[in-house]
Parts: C-alpha cells; structure tokens; sequence
C-alpha cells in the first residue's frame, strides 16, 4: 500500500466512525438547504443515489425534485475499473439489487449534468473521500462539464482529506 493509500485508508475509518454517530433523517434537512441554496437548473438532469446505511438519506431531496418536475437518474454500480451509468428513475419505481448492497432503476441511460455524489468525508476545499472503488473517480472525470454537489453530514468534514492525481473536487457540498 502506499502512502497516499494508506492515508485514505486511515481517513476513511475515522470518517465511517464521524458518520456513525451521525442522524440519517437529517436527509430533510438537507433537501430544504439545497433547493433553498444550490437548486438545480429546471432543465437539468439530476443524478441522486440510493443511500447505502449510514450516508445521509438524500430520498427528501428526490422527492422534492420530483415533484417540481426535475429529470433524476440513480446509479447503476458496473464492473471495477469502469464509470458509473444512470438511469432514468421517478419515485416509485421499482428498483433492482446492484452491486455493494446498491440499488438502481431499469429506466432509459441518461447522461446527467448535475451530480449528487455521496461522500464518505470532504474539506473545505470540496475535495471528497470516496470508499476507495473509483467509480466516482471516473464518473466525474467522464462527466467534466457536470455540476459536482457533495452530499453529507457536517460531522463528515475533515481537516484536510489526502488527494491523489485522479481526485476532482466537488464544486460545493451540503450538509
């Protein structure tokens, strides 16, 4: 392992324990915060993610978007070394077991330009900690143009969190 991996590695376990003192049902909270502070574009096309237990429930947040008549996508978890796909998804939809314990719609491929990604810890400085599989790595790298919104709890946030030469930071995070 080197030293940078063994650096992630270290912030990884002390973000996993941050966040397990942490409250999923601040997920409203954070929906009011980004549709009052970072909303997205109405003509965009939103990637959310289905929360995996522990992260900040963002489902309020899809909702909301939903009903103001915002295009969503989730995630679909492909084989290692490969970018993240999405697909269509509305609440409601039925959702089929992915890879990792996650969850995705069977909907139409969609290319979004906004992105709500999942963070395990962050700084500042919008860098993000990721749980060490790459995906959004590539994901973000695929997708240069799209806007990158972290989301987490508060208690998430690091000092500083190690950075190696394919991580993209996120343009804002919410909390």
């Amino acid at each position: 392992m080197s030293g940078l991996e063994t650096e992630k590695a270290r912030a990884r376990q002390a973000a996993l324990r941050a966040r397990a003192a942490c409250d999923p049902a601040l997920g409203a909270a954070l929906a009011r915060h980004v549709l009052r502070e970072c909303r997205p574009p109405p003509d965009a096309i939103v990637a959310g993610f289905w929360p995996l237990p522990g992260e900040i429930d963002i489902l309020p947040l899809l909702h909301a978007l939903a009903r103001t008549g915002q295009r969503l996508c989730l995630p679909v978890t492909p084989p290692r070394g490969q970018p993240l796909s999405f697909r269509r998804w509305q609440p409601g939809a039925a959702l089929l077991p992915g890879r990792f314990g996650t969850q995705h719609p069977d909907g139409d491929t969609l290319v979004p330009d906004f992105l709500l990604v999942p963070l395990l810890a962050f700084d500042a400085a919008g860098n993000r900690l990721g749980y060490g599989g790459g995906y959004y790595d590539r994901t973000l790298a695929a997708l240069p143009g799209a806007f990158r919104l972290g989301c987490a709890f508060g208690a998430q946030e690091m000092p500083q969190v190690p950075v190696g030469a394919t991580d993209l930071p996120m343009h804002a995070v919410a909390t």
